[in-house]
C-alpha cells in the first residue's frame, strides 16, 4: 500500500512541476525551485517590508559598501510568484548605487523572467517597490 501511495505522490509532484514550468516558463520555474538570496540579514543598511494589494509581502535587505550594494537578500510572506520576483529583485540590486537601484522597475524584473502569467505580474512591481523603499530607508539613515 505504501509503495502505491509513494508512486502516486511522486507522479502528482511531477505533474505539478510540469504544469508550473509550462505556466511560468523555465527561468521562473528554476528560481521557484531553487530561490537565491532568500534570507534575513542582520543590521542591513537599508530595509523595507512592503505588503501588496494581493496580501503578499516582500521584505528586502540591502548592505552597501563604497556606495554600492554589496549584499542583498529578501524574505516573503506570500506565493511562489512573490518568491521568484523577490529573488530577482535582490539579484538585480547587486553592485548598483542607490540611484541605480531606484531605476529598477517591475518591468525590468519581468524582462528577466521572459515568461510570466499576466495575473502574477503585480508581484514584480511589489518587489521593485520593496527595493525602492529599502533604498529610501538607507538614504534616510545616512
Amino acid at each position: 500500500m505504501k509503495d502505491k501511495f509513494d508512486k502516486f505522490a511522486h507522479e502528482l509532484q511531477e505533474q505539478i512541476f510540469e504544469e508550473t514550468k509550462e505556466a511560468f516558463g523555465e527561468i521562473a520555474y528554476q528560481r521557484w525551485r531553487y530561490p537565491l538570496y532568500l534570507e534575513a540579514m542582520e543590521n542591513p543598511d537599508g530595509h523595507a517590508n512592503v505588503r501588496g494589494g494581493c496580501g503578499d509581502a516582500i521584505e528586502i535587505f540591502l548592505k552597501f559598501e563604497n556606495d554600492r550594494v554589496k549584499k542583498a537578500s529578501f524574505q516573503i510572506d506570500g506565493c511562489g510568484s512573490s518568491l521568484v520576483c523577490g529573488s530577482f529583485a535582490a539579484e538585480m540590486a547587486f553592485g548598483k548605487t542607490a540611484a541605480e537601484v531606484l531605476e529598477i522597475t517591475g518591468d525590468h524584473i519581468l524582462e528577466k523572467l521572459e515568461t510570466f502569467p499576466e495575473e502574477n505580474e503585480h508581484c514584480a512591481f511589489l518587489a521593485a517597490k520593496s527595493l525602492h523603499q529599502a533604498v529610501n530607508d538607507y538614504k534616510q539613515k545616512r
